[in-house]
């Protein structure tokens, strides 16, 4: 998705959306299909507010139409603006007809400056002859994710229909529970941190439709709290402190938090009374989490007993991190034999990557993510389900069919969804019959450091390999492996690891460091953040 986020002085803002009202208009016309607009800044300040483009997929816009949006966004006059969109419009042969019409889904979150801003979208789209503008009201930015995605497929689409569908495969997974798992009885509880956001009032309605999970949900929004202040995911998963309103009464109880627009999770426990420390369980363990489940469905699913059924479809099973992942959760994916691959930071490549499998699972630490089904698997998948479903249905392999297709419903398969994730995360405990601590007890994360280093440019530093190493400029790279890796043939940093970025917003590079010890993984950062600086800082002549 196209995502742009200004400040509350709205007259540039409203511009903005205007402006990407044309966008979507054009983006329908050209495809033939539905397409979103979702007005929210997800887990930024409540001042701010920003707009994000869905494309027919319910993913993000393709990286042809980038410059395009880029361009109308900073376009300095209005004669400018239409002249960019006469030649875009041109360029991409946009068809106006008065055959095809274009529809837009619009959404906002509950920002006070959402109203306005979904107004002057509304009028970017209706000055587009054809053009169509369907307010969906007030929505988690995943629910006009997946209502695009499922207008396109010729799905029922509404907010019920959403409801329905995460509520119907959370109640067959629990349905599918292997008799006697049981979750010890003081987690039997989930207390949510709704960011004071949009995703607390959506679970409230979510949760009288589910039957056999007792939730409560804090900072809804309703008791004047200020949306992700001290709140939310984001905060949670960065300051690893307790949110607002949580605190020594929730000690040994399972929490979860969302962030403001409900698209990131991230799940903790509260340890002791004495402190507002937490036990995070973040996005790399969701991840961890999903990719035990899926393994043990498929592994089912190849075999009952010694005996073959039918064809074994060789499926194509990947986990998809980023370079920010920790290290002891690639670890341990590796030693389930799993494939794991890297991308360059950003949910566009993630999501990319991921369709590239018949079952691809992404999640960035900060609990954004989701699981992805080909088509071709999931045909395959409702084949074997039927053909099981002719001999015995009480083959573990029919059980281990109807429990995937179930997550290929309930994940939302257009973005990162905290309240689909959520309902996953909770059956997949209770088939496991895990608590918080045994899923936290996966693996244990490797300590870590991030820092920033303000530079002159920073486009002088130039990534590969999914940004691990640095090409550019020469020498940095060398002097990086040789302060991680030894020092005398003798480790220095033990576990260590670190790498550079250029941040995608601002002139400063980010460094990210690991060890062993929390102490090593700062030395190391801050030995890194020295050769940054020495390379290419404010002081440097390189």
């Amino acid at each position: 998705m196209v995502q742009l986020v200004s400040g509350q002085t709205h007259h540039f803002s409203n511009r903005q959306c205007l402006e990407l009202g044309f966008l979507a208009a054009l983006r329908s016309l050209k495809t033939h299909s539905v397409i979103g607009l979702m007005i929210t800044a997800s887990h930024n300040k409540a001042s701010d507010n920003g707009i994000k483009v869905a494309d027919p997929s319910g993913g993000m816009l393709t990286p042809d139409w980038e410059p395009f949006a880029d361009a109308i966004a900073n376009a300095a006059t209005p004669q400018h603006l239409l002249q960019l969109i006469d030649e875009f419009v041109k360029k991409e042969n946009i068809p106006f007809d008065g055959v095809r019409s274009a529809e837009i889904l619009l959404g906002r979150d509950t920002r006070p400056s959402g109203e306005s801003l979904l107004e002057a979208a509304k009028q970017g789209i209706n000055s587009i002859v054809d053009a169509l503008a369907i307010d969906m009201g007030i929505l988690t930015t995943p629910q006009l994710h997946w209502m695009v995605r499922a207008r396109n497929k010729g799905m029922k689409a509404t907010e019920v229909d959403y409801y329905e569908q995460l509520a119907g495969s959370f109640r067959c997974l629990i349905d599918l529970i292997p008799n006697g798992q049981k979750i010890l009885e003081i987690d039997d509880k989930l207390v949510i941190d709704g960011a004071n956001g949009v995703g607390g009032e959506k679970i409230e309605v979510l949760k009288k439709m589910l039957n056999g999970l007792l939730i409560e949900v804090r900072n809804s929004g309703k008791g004047g709290g200020i949306l992700n202040e001290g709140v939310g995911a984001d905060y949670v998963q960065k300051e690893k402190v307790v949110p607002e309103g949580f605190g020594s009464k929730d000690v040994g109880i399972r929490c979860a938090s969302l962030d403001g627009d409900a698209d990131r999770l991230v799940y903790f426990s509260v340890p002791s009374s004495n402190s507002n420390i937490i036990d995070l369980v973040d996005g790399d363990k969701i991840l961890s989490l999903f990719a035990v489940f899926i393994k043990e469905q498929l592994s089912v699913l190849r075999t009952e007993g010694d005996e073959k059924i039918g064809d074994n479809y060789q499926t194509r099973f990947g986990v998809i991190q980023t370079a920010y992942a920790n290290g002891a959760s690639t670890d341990y994916l590796k030693q389930l034999g799993l494939e794991v691959v890297f991308t360059p930071t950003g949910v566009k490549y993630l999501h990319e990557q991921a369709a590239r499998y018949d079952i691809g699972i992404y999640f960035e630490a900060n609990g954004h993510g989701t699981i992805l089904f080909s088509e071709c698997f999931l045909s395959w998948l409702e084949s074997r389900y039927n053909e099981l479903s002719s001999k015995n249905k009480e083959l573990e392999q029919h059980k281990a069919a109807l429990r995937l297709l179930a997550v290929s419903k309930l994940i939302n398969q257009a973005v990162g969804d905290a309240l689909s994730g959520l309902l996953l995360v909770e059956a997949i405990l209770q088939h496991m019959g895990w608590s918080i601590h045994n899923w936290a007890e996966l693996y244990q994360d490797l300590p870590s450091r991030q820092l920033k280093v303000k530079v002159v440019d920073r486009t002088a530093v130039v990534t590969a390999n999914a940004e691990t190493m640095v090409v550019r400029p020469p020498g940095i790279q060398d002097a990086i492996n040789a302060e991680r890796i030894f020092t005398c043939h003798t480790a220095k940093y033990p576990q260590g690891r670190s790498f550079i970025r250029p941040s995608g917003t601002e002139d400063v590079i980010r460094v990210y460091a690991e060890a062993s010890t929390q102490e090593a993984a700062d030395s190391l950062a801050s030995s890194v953040a020295k050769l940054v600086d020495q390379f290419l800082g404010f002081g440097s002549s390189r």
